[in-house]
């Protein structure tokens, strides 16, 4: 095949993953209830997974307190193999089991809090370790897989199973699967923010202005709810400590 003959293949590929996700968003949408529930109830959301799966968890949970200012461990995420295998593949860490019990219990998952399993396999002994113990430990839980009938979805109040097929380069699920496991999580974190009221209609009130870029957007957000001027609007921001909302 030429460059363009396999970028051409990839694209229609990738066109298929947004139907897929279509196709079983009212399961989504009784996650993304469920983290909801937990989140409002002062519990946290807990993303477990090895590999791609579990480096996607992560993504979602470390831009959750610049998007919404959310305390770090109120998202958090569970890795196979430890904080190094989001920089460095650890081989064998996803086939461990009670790896994920630990885990689990290390962060000490209580009936307040949801854990989210990603496994695009669906069938990965880290995520059903982590799965069967937030359960036993009387955590909501969901699981998000990438085929039907996945093994992880019998450990779970609310089962996620995205049917993405084959991928181009035949098992590596950090494509199709990847992306599909991306969508879901940008759901559920997203809805479930704006469900608790960390959005103000589409607009980012309680986000954290901590670059330049960040500054401006909270000025321009000021401004286009309340109809003042950007210099009124940075006035305001100052007085409420740097934060598009206030506190009080």
């Amino acid at each position: 095949m030429t460059t363009r003959q396999m970028v051409d293949l990839m694209n229609a590929e990738d066109s298929t993953v947004a139907a897929a996700v279509h196709a079983v968003l009212d399961d989504v949408a009784r996650a993304a209830d469920t983290v909801a529930a937990a989140l409002g109830s002062g519990g946290r959301l807990v993303y477990a997974g090895a590999g791609t799966s579990g480096r996607l968890g992560l993504l979602d949970a470390v831009e959750c307190p610049p998007t919404f200012d959310t305390d770090p461990e109120q998202v958090i995420a569970l890795l196979a193999g430890g904080p190094g295998a989001f920089k460095q593949a650890v081989e064998g860490a996803e086939d461990d089991e009670s790896a994920g019990a630990r885990d689990v219990d290390q962060e000490e998952l209580g009936g307040h809090d949801v854990l989210v399993g990603l496994a695009a396999s669906g069938r990965t002994p880290y995520v059903i370790g982590a799965l069967r113990r937030a359960r036993e430990r009387g955590s909501a839980t969901v699981s998000v897989a990438c085929n039907r009938g996945a093994a992880i979805s019998h450990f779970a109040d609310v089962a996620i199973e995205v049917e993405t097929g084959p991928e181009v380069l035949t098992g590596s699920t950090r494509l199709k699967a990847g992306t599909a496991q991306k969508m879901v999580c940008n759901m559920l974190s997203t809805v479930a923010m704006v469900r608790i009221g960390k959005t103000y209609r589409n607009l980012m009130v309680d986000m954290r202005a901590s670059n330049a870029k960040l500054a401006d957007r909270a000025e321009r957000i000021v401004a286009q709810v309340s109809g003042v001027d950007p210099a009124t609007a940075h006035a305001a921001i100052d007085a409420a400590g740097g934060a598009p909302r206030s506190p009080s």
